[in-house]
């Protein structure tokens, strides 16, 4: 009987992970929620108007159409039944497995606070990214319109919440967004007056990086205007303010880029995992009491010299190639390899035009050389010729134009504008339209849960008709039915 080979998660490890078992004898069956594999590195350019989606994500089915022993499923993971050897989902049968390879990723965490989600989203998925795109857009509409000062400030407040190199490269983007994309397309604002928050609970940003790295990050976002705001915690927010420590900033886009919680795997699975959520596993990626099931990439932790493997895209792709050995070898019958050591190639981040930083050990860059070399090794990372060669034109373009081409807001806002009626706020019905209930959100799986609903029962995220780009208008909008997905 041929060995039954279940991957759960289409991300880095995992696709990574299917590729390397090409000509291996076994039949694989791939389960994600999502029908595409998403380049994560590259999701806050979608979020800041820089590239599209189509871009950085690729139809799973389309990557592996070359494999017929690899079957697709778009399919939500239910649970896992260990002692039956079965893979339990939303909608369809069972799937059996004779080597489980669960590779869920993670999503953005709140501590405590998961309210906040509403409010301050997270850009883990193309939805997140969207909707931050979108709030982004509107927002300077809105203060286009707005004949309020307070309310025209408000509008061009921006907070992101998180010094890490997510946060870090939203700012300088943003920055470069208000400073200079967007001056000379409004008449009634200057967005080079756009207030931008990069806010980080800890004494320096980019704390992974050495500290001149991290000096020279905080230096060249306040060269571009933005307000690097450090050892000071966010301790409430809504979809009006920000209270950082015990002032209260009016703000009306705020996102989310302080931490992230693994998938529920652990809880599928019924073991041991740490404070984020993560799989603790053994030095071999493997269940210590199961070592037919093994963990990868962002729902994994593992140790080595004393400190767990980062939850980054080159360990998940190292873990993937890794797994990907093992099964081979038991099915060849060989000697299992050593165990997993992660090979760390430096850590980049970008800050805005001709700004990075690169720590790559004994080599440290910073600027215009550390700008490009680290979009080169973005380039040579995408899948496929295409997407290199899309990617390269849109920077270049960007570059030489100084415009940001994906700047279509083309679909409607999930949360009330701010000032709307007050039946509107509360979740109730009013005069404004049908509203949206608000519900505590939880922390969805990337690769196995559905996107976030809003409180019509509508997928946040999903374009709709032309009759509701009237996104200015939430009376309208909250009563046009949703339309077919597209590309953005």
């Amino acid at each position: 009987m041929t060995h039954r080979v279940v991957v759960l998660g289409a991300g880095f490890a995992g696709l990574q992970l299917v590729q390397d078992l090409r000509g291996a004898d076994c039949r694989i069956t791939l389960i994600d929620q999502r029908n595409h594999h998403l380049f994560q590195p590259l999701l806050y350019q979608v979020a800041t108007t820089l590239l599209a989606t189509s871009e950085i994500a690729w139809p799973i089915r389309r990557v592996l159409r070359r494999r017929p022993d690899v079957t697709t499923l778009l399919a939500r993971v239910t649970g896992i039944d260990r002692q039956a050897r079965l893979v339990l989902l939303e909608e369809g049968a069972p799937v059996p497995f004779d080597t489980l390879v669960v590779a869920t990723g993670a999503r953005h965490a709140y501590f405590g606070h998961d309210a906040w989600e509403a409010d301050a989203p997270g850009l883990k998925t193309l939805e997140d990214a969207t909707t931050i795109r979108r709030r982004l857009l509107l927002a300077f509409e809105r203060a286009e319109l707005a004949e309020d000062p307070a309310e025209r400030d408000a509008n061009l407040t921006f907070a992101i919440i998180g010094g890490g190199p997510t946060g870090v490269e939203l700012a300088g983007i943003l920055a470069d967004l208000a400073h200079r994309v967007l001056p000379r397309e409004f008449r009634r604002i200057d967005t080079r007056t756009a207030r931008i928050m990069l806010i980080e609970a800890g004494p320096r940003i980019l704390p992974v990086f050495p500290p001149a790295l991290s000096d020279y990050a905080a230096a060249a976002l306040q060269r571009r205007g933005v307000q690097v705001l450090t050892g000071q915690p966010v301790t409430d927010l809504s979809a009006r303010h920000v209270s950082i420590g015990d002032q209260a900033v009016p703000c009306r886009t705020v996102i989310w880029a302080a931490g992230v919680q693994a998938s529920p795997a652990a809880a599928w699975l019924g073991a041991t995992a740490d404070r984020a959520g993560r799989v603790i596993v053994g030095p071999d990626l493997t269940l210590p009491d199961d070592p037919a099931i093994l963990v990868l990439g962002d729902t994994a932790h593992v140790d080595q010299d004393g400190a767990p493997v980062p939850a980054l895209a080159p360990a998940a792709k190292q873990q993937g190639r890794y797994g990907a050995a093992l099964i081979r070898a038991r099915l060849a019958g060989q000697p299992a390899p050593g165990p997993f050591r992660y090979r760390h190639g430096g850590n980049l981040a970008t800050i805005g035009r001709n700004a990075a930083v690169i720590d790559f050990g004994r080599i440290r860059l910073t600027g215009r050389l550390a700008w490009w070399i680290w979009g080169i090794a973005h380039i040579y990372f995408l899948i496929g010729v295409r997407s290199r060669l899309a990617v390269a034109i849109n920077w270049l373009w960007s570059f030489l134009s100084r415009q940001n081409s994906a700047r279509l807001i083309t679909q409607r806002e999930t949360l009330r504008p701010p000032g709307g009626n007050a039946g509107a706020a509360a979740g109730v019905d009013g005069p404004g339209g049908t509203a949206m209930t608000r519900e505590t959100p939880k922390h969805p799986n990337p690769a196995t849960d559905p996107p976030r609903r809003n409180g019509q029962g509508e997928h946040e995220g999903v374009p709709h008709s032309p009759e509701e780009f009237d996104v200015m208008n939430p009376a309208k909008a909250d009563k046009t039915p949703g339309g077919p997905q597209e590309n953005q």
